[in-house]
């Protein structure tokens, strides 16, 4: 009986395991396709990078303080839609930037086949593997704040007339790094069911991606000679 009721709850817990995995990726999808919808509409109204900046102020203050309290409610799925809204529209700025160089389109595509190629990757990996990334919490964490400390010092630096292009490039590169472990991470948390929270295990890999993307750009604009 003891054997019979283990398997039981085996069998009951995959289930919810695959439940969540399934709403994470359909959830994620629609808000990638929705960041790609508002991205497109910022540029073609021309926000400027000021207004950008507010914009990405505003997803962080919802992602931070108001989606904790909804993730578990419909309105949770609200937040998650306008969170990534808000920083798909920011982006818009950066793309057309990117966009007016002489190589841009092919710069863009390469960042965006880059971020494909290494999220379906390093999520296949874990998926069919199924193994657990959970040691990497501490690495990646450490890792976060270190670039985080690195990006407000070449602030700091650039306001000061310091040339910091360098270590911009650095800086992207690590974060390029980064965003593949947080990948691996993340992915693991939710098939062995440390995040049963489908909203937020969707908000994780969305950021993931994202600065995935945005470093990639970055990376592929300075080595396009015209960043």
């Amino acid at each position: 009986m003891q054997e019979l009721y283990t398997q039981a709850q085996t069998s009951t817990r995959g289930l919810e395991i695959n439940k969540v995995l399934r709403n994470t990726y359909i959830l994620l999808s629609a808000t990638l396709a929705f960041s790609a919808v508002t991205c497109g509409i910022s540029m073609a109204i021309g926000i400027g990078r000021g207004t950008a900046l507010i914009m990405s102020l505003a997803a962080i203050a919802l992602v931070w303080f108001v989606l904790p309290r909804t993730a578990n409610s419909e309105k949770g799925l609200l937040v998650v839609f306008a969170f990534t809204g808000l920083l798909g529209a920011s982006l818009g700025p950066t793309l057309s930037h990117y966009l007016g160089m002489a190589n841009g389109s092919q710069v863009v595509l390469q960042a965006l086949g880059g971020t494909a190629l290494v999220f379906f990757t390093l999520s296949g990996y874990v998926l069919t593997t199924r193994k657990d990334f959970s040691f990497m919490r501490g690495f990646l964490v450490t890792g976060l704040i270190v670039v985080l400390l690195a990006m407000l010092g070449t602030f700091i630096a650039g306001f000061f007339g310091v040339n910091i292009s360098g270590i911009h490039l650095a800086i992207s590169a690590a974060i390029v790094f980064l965003m593949s472990g947080f990948i691996l991470y993340d992915t693991s948390r939710i098939i062995n069911g440390g995040e049963t929270n489908y909203i937020m295990a969707c908000v994780a890999l969305y950021l993931d991606i994202y600065n995935l993307f945005v470093s990639l750009l970055h990376l592929l604009g300075a080595l396009g000679g015209d960043d």
